[in-house]
């Protein structure tokens, strides 16, 4: 089961495609900014090329780690200690593969790992930030929520494309 390099690189440009629409002054972008006391004028005062570019670094390692949280085939990959010991693992890696090497891996069973990522890391790591940091729940919720959305995708992306 070798690395899948372009599902990863999809997985991580896709959260530029939903933050696009999820932050849109028509969706959720204007609730977002007045939530964070931003304005139009504050915004247009960032260092774009620095904010994008370190969006899809980051979003580039949540993509990274995703295959290892949606692909089953990974924790046995895991146990032999990795891609190098696979040609010196004991049979009984070589069966496993045999009889379970695609089983889970759907576009539908990573966007479920995805969706329970969301929900059980970004959610929590949101909201605590969010109340520490005093703010609302409509704060946490699009922020959360967004997050939930994009891990929903990219583990739907690097555990169905094969």
């Amino acid at each position: 089961m070798p690395f899948n390099f372009y599902a990863v690189l999809a997985a991580a440009l896709s959260s530029f495609v939903v933050g696009f629409i999820w932050y849109n002054p028509k969706v959720f972008g204007t609730i977002w900014m007045k939530e964070i006391g931003m304005t139009d004028e504050q915004a247009k005062k960032g260092n774009m090329a620095k904010i994008f570019g370190l969006t899809f670094v980051y979003s580039f390692m949540i993509a990274f780690i995703m295959p290892a949280i949606t692909n089953h085939q990974m924790g046995a990959l895991g146990m032999i200690g990795g891609p190098d010991f696979i040609k010196t693992a004991l049979p009984s890696y070589a069966a496993f593969m045999a009889d379970y090497g695609d089983a889970f891996r759907t576009f539908k069973h990573g966007a479920l790992h995805g969706f329970m990522s969301g929900i059980f890391l970004a959610l929590p790591i949101i909201a605590i930030n969010g109340l520490f940091e005093h703010k609302s729940w409509k704060y946490i919720a699009i922020s959360a929520g967004y997050w939930i959305v994009i891990m929903t995708i990219m583990g739907s992306i690097v555990c169905g494309w094969k």
